[in-house]
């Protein structure tokens, strides 16, 4: 297994932007997106979650270990519309506008097609797949009459291959591949961009403490490197992405993975 590399420094990236990043509480890939956001220059950073306790920590981590101040926390269920519209009402009051959306959102379980309940299926769907197009719909309204504005979306690659037990998140994540090409070729016309990650594998706290360390060691076996990504890592190449650098990017999604995807 070879280590991780150092943590990447800064480029300014994002200068002067204005971000929105879903599901940002705790250790995973939407913390490491938002802090990555706040050191790549972003002038104003809004971040939600559904749990109140570590979206106030993560507010405070991210304004901590960043010097942004201007770190701003909403509750947010993407599965409710009026949680959506509330999110970028607060945004838009915050920021007065939200140049970059990274849609991190999403949620897995494991179950066999044979065991599982119409409720688990549709609840994956509804928070992974529907509340990425919700804050999608939402955000080009606002994008699209001012002529510019990035959407990342989480995939993973999963979206492209097949796993025991996952049936309704490999489901959501294909369809998170789709939407982002069709939304982009929707979107292009008024000069906004739509891209999405797909990540193999990141390893953070609340997945060690969701999956045994068997299967974590047996995916993290597959990877080129032998282990899983950091969650900074995948962060990083979402940075890319809604930065100027992928200027002439859209409708594209970005395994980011040490194997064939």
């Amino acid at each position: 297994m070879r280590p991780p590399p150092d943590y990447v420094p800064a480029h300014g990236l994002l200068r002067d932007k204005t971000v929105m990043v879903t599901a940002a509480a705790g250790a995973g890939i939407g913390f490491a997106v938002a802090k990555r956001c706040a050191e790549e220059g972003a002038r104003a950073l809004v971040v939600s979650d559904i749990h109140e306790r570590r979206l106030a920590e993560a507010v405070t981590a991210i304004r901590r270990d960043t010097g942004l101040e201007a770190v701003h926390g909403q509750l947010c269920d993407v599965s409710k519309e009026d949680n959506v519209q509330a999110l970028f009402a607060f945004a838009q009051k915050q920021m007065g506008h939200v140049d970059v959306l990274v849609n991190n959102a999403g949620l897995g379980t494991s179950k066999r097609i044979v065991e599982m309940a119409d409720e688990e299926w549709s609840k994956v769907l509804d928070i992974t797949l529907t509340g990425t197009f919700r804050m999608t719909r939402a955000a080009l309204k606002i994008m699209q009459p001012r002529g510019r504005g990035v959407i990342v979306n989480n995939a993973s690659v999963l979206g492209w291959r097949a796993q025991v037990e996952q049936a309704h998140y490999a489901a959501a994540k294909a369809g998170v591949m789709a939407l982002t090409r069709c939304a982009a070729m929707e979107a292009a016309e008024s000069g906004v961009r739509v891209n999405a990650v797909a990540p193999s594998i990141a390893i953070h706290a609340f997945l060690r403490k969701s999956a045994s360390e068997e299967l974590l060691a047996q995916l993290e076996s597959r990877e080129a490197f032998g282990r899983g990504a950091e969650p900074w890592e995948v962060a990083n190449v979402m940075v890319f992405l809604a930065s100027d650098y992928s200027s002439y990017m859209t409708g594209e999604v970005v395994s980011v993975s040490s194997q064939h995807a």
